[in-house]
């Protein structure tokens, strides 16, 4: 049997964006034809979308490293070099992704639009952007900007209406394949359930929900023991849960303390999660000595106004008044969850440490230094935003008071290679 895969931490990176070229035009019988150096192309994208088909992160387990194309450079005669080739990775359905450094959730893979992790940096401009007409001759182009990247973790959170809980060997695989047309491995020892199984149970015409049927859970389960805690947060998409216990006798155990323990783990593990609506499913009754425990949880669980149904799943006993309730249950229940995105991208820093050349000349202060180039190269200044982080950083750094120390005036002009904006306080 394949191991199942629910969680994985995987590097992505879009392209970088290509250079602007340097060219100018040379054509017999044209003087002085002017700067034509294209535009360097832009990064390819790093873009996570849905898959039907796959069911586990297993592909994620060997291959942790993901880049998608750098765009080619620009070249003379205003040719815009060859975007990157966007990079397309599938996930499962479900698919949480979150930052690896803080936690927080990027996106909800439960849908079918496709979502881009990483945007590719832009191609840089070329030198056919910076003439003017006191600059005829420009030698210079912008460089690509570079691609993002990020360190994620995918994890796995079946999409499934009912899951089915409760220790190992008590029916759970069983049950769901007699509602269902799923065919889960079944054997008589614990943990025949290596990994979450879904099915799905219909109940009438138009009338039919997703059954899940997750690994059995034990005794400390919430802390890590067992295999429980992996598959714990498969349930938390579920509106609602029937909890499976066995009233057979036949191990040993008794119910209501089968059933208090799981319930335990389920507060442990999430105090939400143990509140969500639940039906008992007393298994195995067929099979029952003695009716006296399967009586006491009956009590226990109707007494926290939780139904209970007796079933034999192996004897197709109560299996279908069982999905009937289910199915009722669910007409009264939200949807399932899908998360919202709580992670916000840190603002960019720039070093501003490098020195920075102004002169003044007829009327105009041109500004020059290594540091305010790559801060415009990572402007877009078409966005609103971006222009004002721009600003921010120009004040930040001190260019705006030093400017006024050498008699700048509002109206002035101030040139940031070949961008022309007036100075205002």
């Amino acid at each position: 049997m394949a191991q199942f895969i629910d969680t994985a931490k995987i590097t992505v990176r879009s392209g970088n964006g290509g250079n602007g070229a340097v060219a100018f035009h040379r054509e017999k019988y044209v003087a002085a034809g002017g700067p034509d150096g294209g535009d360097g192309g832009r990064g390819g994208d790093v873009i996570l979308q849905v898959d039907g088909h796959m069911s586990t992160l297993m592909d994620f387990r060997y291959k942790r490293k993901y880049v998608a194309g750098n765009g080619m450079d620009g070249t003379g005669k205003r040719c815009t070099g060859k975007a990157g080739e966007d990079l397309v990775i599938k996930v499962p359905r479900g698919t949480v992704v979150r930052d690896a450094a803080t936690n927080e959730i990027i996106c909800d893979m439960s849908g079918d639009e496709p979502f881009v992790l990483c945007r590719g940096g832009k191609g840089g401009w070329g030198n056919q952007h910076f003439a003017t007409p006191t600059r005829q001759v420009p030698n210079f182009a912008k460089a690509g900007l570079p691609g993002q990247s990020r360190e994620v973790v995918l994890e796995l959170k079946l999409l499934a209406d009912v899951g089915l809980v409760g220790f190992p060997n008590v029916g759970k695989s069983t049950l769901l394949s007699v509602v269902s047309k799923a065919q889960p491995k079944i054997a008589n020892y614990h943990f025949t359930t290596l990994f979450p199984n879904l099915g799905v149970v219909w109940v009438d015409e138009g009338v039919s929900f997703v059954l899940a049927d997750i690994p059995g859970i034990i005794e400390g389960a919430s802390e890590g023991a067992g295999l429980g805690h992996d598959f714990l947060r498969h349930i938390d998409r579920c509106r609602l849960l029937i909890h499976v216990v066995d009233v057979s006798g036949s191990e040993g155990r008794d119910p209501v303390e089968d059933f208090e323990a799981i319930q335990a783990e389920l507060r442990e593990y999430s105090p939400e999660l143990a509140s969500r609506r639940m039906i008992v499913a007393g298994n195995k009754v067929d099979i029952a000595a003695d009716r006296a425990p399967l009586e006491a949880l009956k009590a226990h669980v109707e007494a926290l106004g939780m139904p209970f149904f007796e079933i034999s799943a192996a004897a197709h006993r109560g299996t279908r008044e069982l999905m009937y309730a289910a199915a009722r249950e669910l007409e009264h229940l939200p949807p399932i969850t899908v998360y919202e995105p709580t992670y916000v991208a840190p603002e960019p820093q720039v070093d501003t440490s490098a020195p920075v050349e102004i002169t003044h000349e007829d009327g105009v202060w041109t500004v020059e230094s290594p540091w305010v180039q790559r801060l415009m190269a990572n402007t877009n200044f078409g966005d609103f935003e971006s222009r004002s982080w721009f600003d921010k950083m120009l004040r930040q750094s001190g260019l705006y008071e030093r400017l006024e120390e050498m008699g700048i005036q509002d109206g002035d002009t101030v040139d940031l290679y070949g961008l022309e904006f007036e100075y205002q306080r």
